[in-house]
C-alpha cells in the first residue's frame, strides 16, 4: 500500500471520508508509470479516469497550430484530472504531458461514480474539488490580466519555488506568456 500513502494522506487532510468509503475507494486505484514525454491527456478527448499524480512533474497546456501555452504544472501529489470533462462527459480542451517519469494512480469513471452513489461523502469531494478548481482558475485569470510578468515571476518565487527548480525555464516562460529571453532578463533583475 506504499504507493497509496500519498493519496491516503491527501484524502485525510483535504477531503475527510469515512474509513470504509476511503478503503473501498483506494482499493480500486491502479498504479501506472509513464516515461518522460508521455501524453496523458489530449484535446477533444473525454476524461475516462480520475487520475492522481503520485510522483513526478506534469505540464498542462493549450495548443494551437502556432503555439503551446502552459496553464499549470503539477509537481506534488494531487489530482490531475480535467474535472469538467470527467464530470460532464465532455471533451477537454487541454493537453497534459509528463516532464519527468511519473507514477499516477487511476480509477475508472464508472467505478468512481458507483462509489459516489454508495457513499454520500463522495459528492462533497467533487463539490469541493470544483470549488477549488474555479477559485484557482479565477485567480490565475485575474493575475494574468492585471499583473506584469515581473510580478507573476515574483509570485512564483514565493508560492511555487518548486516549479522554478523542477520545470525547464522555457516552460515557465510559456506559463508567464513571455519569451525565454524576457524571462532571463526578469531573473537577472530580480536576483
Amino acid at each position: 500500500m506504499s504507493n497509496l500513502a500519498e493519496i491516503s494522506k491527501f484524502f485525510e487532510t483535504e477531503y475527510p471520508l469515512n474509513k470504509e468509503g476511503l478503503e473501498e475507494l483506494l482499493s480500486f486505484f491502479k498504479t501506472k508509470t509513464f516515461p518522460k514525454g508521455s501524453q496523458l491527456l489530449k484535446t477533444a478527448q473525454e476524461e475516462k479516469q480520475l487520475r492522481f499524480l503520485n510522483t513526478g512533474v506534469i505540464r498542462e497546456y493549450y495548443a494551437t497550430s502556432e503555439k503551446e501555452t502552459n496553464i499549470n504544472f503539477y509537481t506534488s501529489p494531487q489530482f490531475i484530472t480535467d474535472l469538467s470533462s470527467f464530470m460532464n462527459n465532455s471533451e477537454t480542451n487541454k493537453y497534459q504531458e509528463s516532464l519527468t517519469e511519473i507514477e499516477v494512480l487511476c480509477i475508472d469513471k464508472s467505478v468512481f461514480r458507483k462509489l459516489l452513489h454508495k457513499y454520500e461523502c463522495g459528492k462533497s469531494f467533487i463539490d469541493l474539488s470544483f470549488q477549488k478548481l474555479l477559485k484557482h482558475k479565477e485567480l490565475l485569470e485575474y493575475n494574468r490580466v492585471t499583473k506584469t510578468a515581473d510580478e507573476l515571476y515574483k509570485e512564483l518565487l514565493i508560492y511555487k519555488p518548486n516549479w522554478l527548480e523542477k520545470i525547464p525555464q522555457y516552460h515557465i516562460a510559456s506559463y508567464l506568456n513571455i519569451t525565454p529571453e524576457t524571462l532571463s532578463r526578469i531573473r537577472k533583475r530580480i536576483s
